[in-house]
């Protein structure tokens, strides 16, 4: 079973604001998103990036046989939101955009404005027997009042950089309990999957914050020491990646690999191969992104790679 996660890039239909301007644009862009998902052969795919959901039904009807989506009910005010497309069908288990109980809402701009909810639905299903949970966390790329993307000065940049990492930690604890529900205390026998565009990478707080009880991480002397800790778990796939291809999106210039999967005890034990991009590939050529998302609008196929994991 191959399952994965890719954040597909303003996935639209042409002549709104944010996707392709024309036909000939939107065509091409679900022509190359196709040719990835037909290589990859996914089981299941976690997806970001879906402005619209008859988008992704026009993606899905360019691929062979039958396959299953899922969006959530809660996209941002761009209107992206978070969604799957599977082989077998989907049993939908959650969708929300709720904070935990306790967790106060977090201060956005200099206004003083709070948001007390994600900013994008955070989406769990069932399909094989497995608990799986979609979600795409606040972006690093800043917007600044009056939707500039460049700071008037270097306060600025600093201040909208703590809202943005303070918006994207109590968004990391809110799927953690998502997590923690789907859980249910039973790590080791149950199958569990939280994927998405976490917006961080591996080493980061917020992205620490889903593995939930520390230690046994893999590549670790405690990876394959059974503890009380097993049951709460969650563990990154990123160890399991050859290291040339451990990056999922280039920010100018510089490689990360913002995009994760994280499985429970039982499934992460059974891992037979991990990477980004194609299976059997070298690693991915993506474009680099700057400060403006806008800059890309007709650009075919995405400035994501996917990340994706093969359990045996």
């Amino acid at each position: 079973m191959l399952v994965g996660t890719w954040n597909l890039e303003n996935l639209y239909r042409p002549g709104g604001l944010f996707g392709p301007r024309d036909q000939s644009a939107y065509e091409t862009k679900l022509a190359a998103l196709a040719a990835v998902i037909t290589e990859l052969d996914p089981d299941l795919l976690g997806l970001q990036e879906i402005g619209e959901p008859v988008a992704l039904a026009d993606l899905a009807g360019l691929l062979d046989g039958e396959w299953h989506t899922a969006v959530s009910a809660y996209p941002d005010p761009r209107g992206i939101r978070v969604g799957f497309l599977s082989r077998t069908p989907l049993r939908p288990l959650a969708d929300t955009t709720a904070f935990p109980d306790r967790l106060r809402p977090v201060q956005t701009d200099d206004t003083g404005q709070t948001a007390q909810a994600a900013g994008r639905g955070l989406l769990a299903v069932e399909t094989q027997g497995m608990s799986v949970a979609v979600a795409h966390l606040k972006s690093k790329l800043l917007t600044y009042p009056l939707n500039r993307f460049h700071p008037h000065d270097e306060g600025e940049r600093a201040r909208y950089g703590a809202y943005a990492l303070h918006r994207r930690t109590a968004e990391a604890t809110a799927l953690r309990a998502l997590a923690d529900a789907l859980l249910a205390g039973d790590g080791r026998d149950r199958d569990v999957v939280v994927l998405g565009d976490l917006n961080d990478e591996v080493q980061a707080a917020t992205t620490q914050i889903l593995l939930g009880p520390p230690g046994s991480e893999a590549g670790t002397g405690g990876f394959d020491r059974p503890d009380r800790g097993d049951a709460a778990r969650l563990w990154n796939v990123a160890p399991f990646i050859p290291a040339e291809q451990r990056c999922s999106r280039v920010h100018a210039g510089r490689r990360e690999l913002i995009d994760h999967v994280l499985l429970s005890h039982r499934l992460v034990h059974r891992v037979t191969a991990a990477g980004t991009g194609l299976p059997g590939g070298t690693a991915p050529r993506l474009p680099s992104v700057d400060a403006d998302p806008a800059g890309r609008r007709d650009a075919p196929g995405s400035d994501h790679a996917p990340v994706w994991v093969r359990i045996g």
